[in-house]
């Protein structure tokens, strides 16, 4: 069987590339052309039988986690998800993957120089009623109403629903669990940056404990994007 290529789909300005930093690489596409991509049959195994929905998610971030590959040149293999549910990248890299609707994603890095790799993307609309209690503290809900009377064009609370994504996906691989919600406070600052202060035990890089997580967000073409990155020697 030939293996499942990438080919580069014609997408817009990017948002993703903006907030990841140097020697990263990264995919993103607007639509859902990649959503009827070839599978490896690992992966076409783990989706037999799934709705179309779930099917067209996981192979379009697929195919970008494969054209992010190819431009580190990496060769395309299975993308398989770990026991924790983290994704499991060809030796040497690290990444993440998102989708939502309208959008697919996927950003790598060498393992030589990141740890970890934690995207997230979202509509760019409050959250329903009643999520906010269950993913922020109280501290953060104070945060978020201050940011709200300061830039009110903002769906902060979005926002921050994002970057908590994005630091459990970076969280999960260098520990092999999950972080909640509650495990990390988020700060966010509107110059599109925010820091994650672990309120549990952080994993250790390079022989010393992570604690902080920082990453950064942005907003365009209706999305909340996320990412963070923590890098593989010591902070």
């Amino acid at each position: 069987m030939t293996s499942p290529m990438a080919s580069a789909p014609a997408a817009e300005p990017g948002l993703l590339a903006g907030i990841l930093p140097p020697g990263t690489g990264s995919a993103e596409v607007f639509g859902g052309e990649c959503d009827d991509g070839e599978l490896f049959p690992a992966e076409a195994d783990l989706i037999a039988g799934a709705s179309r929905k779930r099917r067209q998610e996981f192979t379009g971030v697929r195919v970008c986690a494969r054209l992010a590959l190819a431009r580190a040149g990496i060769r395309p293999a299975p993308i398989i998800p770990g026991l924790s549910g983290a994704p499991q990248w060809p030796a040497g890299m690290v990444g993440s993957m998102t989708h939502c609707a309208g959008y697919r994603a996927a950003a790598v890095g060498r393992a030589g120089t990141f740890a970890a790799i934690g995207i997230d993307a979202e509509p760019h609309d409050a959250l329903p009623a009643g999520v906010l209690a269950r993913v922020a503290c109280e501290s953060e809900r104070t945060a978020l109403a201050r940011l709200r009377a300061r830039a009110p064009g903002f769906c902060w609370d979005r926002i921050l629903f994002s970057a908590k994504e994005s630091v459990f996906k970076a969280w999960s691989p260098l520990t092999g669990h999950r972080l909640a919600f509650m495990e990390a406070e988020v700060g966010l600052h509107p110059s599109g940056t925010f820091a994650a202060r672990l309120l549990v035990a952080g994993p250790v890089v390079g022989g010393r404990r992570i604690s902080p997580f920082s990453g950064r967000w942005v907003v365009g073409h209706g999305l909340v994007v996320t990412a963070v990155t923590v890098p593989a020697s010591s902070l």
